[in-house]
């Protein structure tokens, strides 16, 4: 339920309407918009009196929540969310870039792709440590002296970090780590998405292989019902009958997010597609739909890669392809 307050509504009164709130055992969430100030509440809400709530002075108008999610609604939450990621906003008004090779293999690899990386424009370094394959036989990254190529490359480069945690117990690892990655095969791991909600660290979720944009949306309340609202979702192509490409990128979900929720949402190419040449078109597609950013596999040597060679590309197409989307998004942004 959304309780809209009156413009210039009476400071007491207002307090002792959340007082009464809260005595019907509802979490209350004030949120200051620049035309209006809403309450949110979060609870059993079905015994609040809704006529009786509009018959205040100070009260505007009272809606139900329909939807299961409240928090990453935007109706709870009408502006929208921007992400600090150690210093780098990720939202509204900003377009993000986040590069970097899928795997850290060395301390030469991952310091080198980072300064390519950042002198073309990406904001926040990509790399995974833990790597969750299909195959058993296949590189499961350098785990916990990964994460510590990781932080060389931070202190030599100042750019803040993503990479994907797989389980709840390596948790104590991500102390330095800015943006902590739920991956789309965790994106419905409870347990931990709802550890990740009592921690002040922001979190990049991305959507299942087989998940609605509702269950997406469900994951977030997880994470943000601990506590944690610092979410950013990634849409990162789902399975489809198709078999052209790795995954199906729905650049749909874009606009239908943007409706639905408040909070930040950038597109994964790489593993939508799984072919470096369809990065490029996908990026720009990516834009010109509204996305706040993108997170893209470069690797200074595709073809010997250790981890999906065959979607990264070069530090020289990352380049071209970031002054390409600088150019677009320029173009764009007024439109949203």
């Amino acid at each position: 339920m959304i309780i809209v307050l009156r413009k210039n509504a009476d400071r007491g009164q207002v307090e002792h309407l959340k007082d009464w709130l809260k005595q019907q055992s509802v979490e209350i969430e004030a949120i200051k918009g620049s035309h209006s100030t809403v309450l949110g509440l979060v609870g059993d809400t079905s015994h609040v009196d809704i006529e009786m709530l509009e018959a205040l002075d100070i009260v505007e108008s009272v809606k139900r929540i329909q939807e299961p999610y409240k928090k990453a609604n935007r109706k709870f939450h009408p502006n929208d969310t921007i992400v600090d990621v150690s210093g780098v906003k990720v939202g509204k008004g900003s377009f993000t870039l986040i590069a970097g090779p899928c795997s850290v293999e060395s301390e030469e690899q991952i310091c080198s792709i980072a300064q390519s990386v950042k002198a073309s424009g990406a904001k926040i370094l990509r790399g995974g440590a833990f790597k969750p394959r299909t195959s058993p036989y296949a590189f499961q990254g350098l785990r916990a002296n990964g994460l510590e190529l990781l932080s060389e490359a931070k202190a030599k480069t100042g750019m803040p970090i993503v990479t994907e945690i797989m389980d709840l117990s390596q948790l104590p690892l991500f102390e330095n780590v800015d943006l902590i990655q739920v991956g789309a095969r965790n994106m419905q791991n409870f347990e931990l998405l709802k550890a990740l909600g009592k921690i002040n660290k922001p979190i990049l979720l991305k959507r299942g292989l087989s998940a609605t944009i509702q269950e997406l949306l469900m994951s977030a309340e997880y994470i943000m019902a601990g506590g944690n609202e610092n979410v950013i979702l990634c849409e990162r192509g789902i399975r489809t009958f198709e078999t052209a490409t790795r995954n199906t990128l729905d650049l749909s979900a874009i606009p239908v997010l943007k409706e639905k929720t408040h909070l930040p949402v950038i597109i994964d190419p790489s593993h939508a597609t799984g072919i470096a040449a369809m990065v490029k078109p996908m990026s720009l597609a990516a834009v010109a739909a509204g996305a706040d950013g993108l997170i893209i596999e470069v690797h200074n040597d595709p073809p010997h890669a250790l981890c999906d060679g065959q979607q990264s590309i070069t530090p020289q197409m990352f380049d071209e392809l970031s002054k390409q989307v600088g150019t677009l998004y320029d173009t764009v942004k007024e439109m949203y």
